[in-house]
């Protein structure tokens, strides 16, 4: 029988200076402030969480031809309406457009 369970994407650091991994998942909120954390230390400052990821894999995966249908099971999403949710291709600047602007 295959094993269903899903893999865990942020695990919990062990010993005191945490270099290295548990096999225990990150709670959610944790996950978030580490996101947030390091994303700001990075010199971003944009508003992004955990599903920034998402909805970037499924943006890039839709990009490259990727089919909605297979983005849906990627994500592991009941319907194609919650999948174009975190679709944000029509958000891109084409080089046309870009061509466009004139200063």
């Amino acid at each position: 029988m295959a094993d269903n369970r899903q893999e865990t994407i942020f695990c919990m650091a062990r010993g005191r200076a945490g270099t290295a991994l548990s096999a225990r998942p990150m709670a959610q909120p944790d996950a978030w402030h580490m996101i947030r954390r390091r994303a700001a230390a990075s010199g971003i400052h944009a508003p992004i969480g955990n599903h920034t990821f998402r909805a970037t894999r499924i943006t890039a995966y839709l990009a490259n031809s990727g089919t909605l249908e297979h983005a849906q099971a990627m994500a592991a999403h009941e319907g194609p309406c919650t999948t174009k949710l975190y679709d944000r291709t029509k958000e891109q600047l084409t080089e046309d457009e870009v061509k466009g602007i004139r200063l």
